[in-house]
């Protein structure tokens, strides 16, 4: 299979950067235009006119997608450098992985890559492991860049 675009949803962690660097790798090889996201979530206990109202919660929201638009600056510079075709997008939803297959599909992508940070039990349950929920309820194929140290 070509992939022809792919789809790299990233946040501000290490596996992210990690995760980054195959697709550049395999969108080098393989010629591919990359699309790179990063989800801002939202609070799903509020409405969007609370946080218009609400001034800790709007400095929050603004600062959270200043720090997305340096993650995505920084990685799609490092994609374009080594001329591959990347695009950088920030999406604000409750779910990041409703957010990332939503996109994927109306993108129309060959792939997406997600990385992982390799959380069981516990840590997993609490917390929740969004590269499993893109892996189950996506149809397109997925790869997972899982975390090691």
């Amino acid at each position: 299979m070509n992939y022809q675009h792919i789809l790299l949803a990233v946040d501000d962690s290490p596996i992210a950067f990690i995760a980054a660097e195959q697709v550049r790798i395999l969108a080098k090889a393989l010629g591919s235009q990359v699309t790179i996201a990063s989800v801002v979530v939202t609070d799903p206990l509020t409405s969007v006119s609370f946080y218009k109202n609400v001034p800790g919660i709007t400095d929050y929201s603004m600062q959270a997608q200043a720090h997305a638009k340096n993650i995505l600056t920084e990685l799609s510079h490092q994609f374009i450098e080594q001329g591959i075709s990347a695009e950088s997008k920030i999406l604000t939803a409750q779910s990041p992985s409703n957010a990332i297959t939503k996109l994927a599909d109306e993108l129309n992508v060959d792939l997406i890559v997600v990385g992982s940070h390799g959380r069981t039990g516990f840590k997993k349950a609490i917390i929740g492991s969004v590269a499993q929920d893109i892996l189950t309820s996506s149809h397109i194929p997925v790869l997972v860049i899982k975390y090691t140290k």
